[in-house]
Parts: structure tokens; C-alpha cells; sequence
């Protein structure tokens, strides 16, 4: 018993929001979304290490599900929509940006919460809303465990690996704004691994990837 205390104390979820960076929704449109990053040794999780991009919204899908999959517990609150956001204020960026990180790092302390695959998903996939949702219910083809898998083998960016690698011009954000940006636009850095290929991960890989129009209906 002693021993198994021992490990359990030893257990840590460390969770960094980073990185903001503006994105094209459409010819008008441009959202900014963040860099999340998770490194962890806990039993929780799959997978001990991984980055993945989220825009604001999707953190507020986020809170909603698991306040609906958790209904006696208080999920934490995430920063506020500020109606006078703007994508060329750093202050309003760096401020949500912490907000984030702080709604995240209580998330994380919650053992109930730890228990959501959605959360886990969110974390640790590019799945959007929609299909987090489907996954989880059992209606797609690939399991939780497979999406997040297949994503760690394409993706083995971590920031412990970029100290010397230069930021990018900082930042902003409206969630969806048609607005220019000092920040350059994004793109998704990630190097390949080398992953042990399986017969269905063609299939898996088309399932996983949303077109633009599908990200469109997921958004609320």
C-alpha cells in the first residue's frame, strides 16, 4: 500500500497554453488558436507527451461537456468573452492566453474530470467537437485510443525540444474577427515518428482529417 502511495504522489500533469496564432477561417474571416501542451506521467493518459492547436471556442465546447458528463461538479470557468477583443492588442491575447492555461491546470487536478474521454481527446487529438462526441459514443469507426495513436505517430513536437527555436511575432485574437494581424499565420510544425503502420490506418487517417466546410458546422 505504501508503495502504490508512493507512485500515486509521484504523478504529475503539467500543461502549458502557448504560441497564439493567427488562422484563415475564410477570405474575410482569421481566428487565432492556441498551442496546448501536455507532459505528464500520469496513468491518466495514453500518451505522456503531445501538442495540439485549439481555438477559443472549442475551449468553450469543452467546459460545456464536461459540465454536462459531470453535473455534481463545478467545472471550472474559462476567461470571458471580451465583446472589445481585439487581434492587435498583445495585453487582451496574453490575458486570455493565461485564462486558458489556468482553466486547464484545475481540469487537470480533478480526478472526476480526468476520468472524460472527451477531455482526453481535446487534449491529445485534432478531432474536432463533433467528432470527439461521435468518437466517444461509439459511433465512428476508430476508438479513443486509436485517434490518439494515430496522432502521436504523426506529431512529436513538444516545446522542451524548441528552446532555441524563435517565437513567432506575438499575437491576437478575436475568435473570429476580419481583422490584420502583427501575427504571422499559422501552421502546424510537427515532425513524423517513426510509428508502426497498420492495415487500417489509411482509413483512419481520412477519418480523422475534417475539411474546412466540416469545421465549419462543428463550430457553435
Amino acid at each position: 500500500m505504501d508503495e502504490i502511495n508512493k507512485r500515486t504522489k509521484k504523478e504529475f500533469v503539467s500543461v502549458w497554453v502557448r504560441d497564439p496564432r493567427i488562422q484563415k477561417e475564410d477570405s474575410w474571416q482569421s481566428y487565432v488558436d492556441y498551442e496546448i501542451c501536455v507532459h505528464t506521467n500520469s496513468m491518466c493518459f495514453r500518451k505522456k507527451t503531445s501538442c495540439v492547436r485549439r481555438r477559443y471556442r472549442e475551449f468553450v465546447w469543452l467546459r460545456q461537456a464536461l459540465q454536462d458528463n459531470a453535473l455534481l461538479i463545478d467545472v471550472p470557468v474559462l476567461p470571458s468573452k471580451n465583446p472589445f477583443f481585439s487581434m492587435n492588442n498583445t495585453q487582451h491575447v496574453e490575458q486570455r492566453m493565461k485564462g486558458l492555461q489556468e482553466f486547464l491546470e484545475k481540469i487537470l487536478q480533478n480526478t472526476s474530470l480526468l476520468s472524460d474521454s472527451r477531455l482526453h481527446l481535446f487534449l491529445q487529438s485534432k478531432l474536432s467537437p463533433t467528432k470527439i462526441e461521435a468518437c466517444v459514443s461509439g459511433q465512428t469507426k476508430y476508438t479513443v485510443a486509436e485517434v490518439i495513436q494515430r496522432y502521436a505517430c504523426a506529431n512529436s513536437r513538444f516545446p522542451v525540444e524548441e528552446k532555441h527555436k524563435e517565437k513567432s511575432p506575438t499575437y491576437s485574437d478575436s475568435d473570429s474577427e476580419s481583422s490584420s494581424s502583427v501575427l504571422g499565420h499559422g501552421s502546424d510544425d510537427s515532425a513524423p515518428q517513426d510509428c508502426k503502420t497498420e492495415a487500417r490506418e489509411g482509413e483512419l487517417f481520412r477519418l480523422l482529417s475534417a475539411s474546412p466546410s466540416e469545421e465549419h458546422q462543428v463550430q457553435p
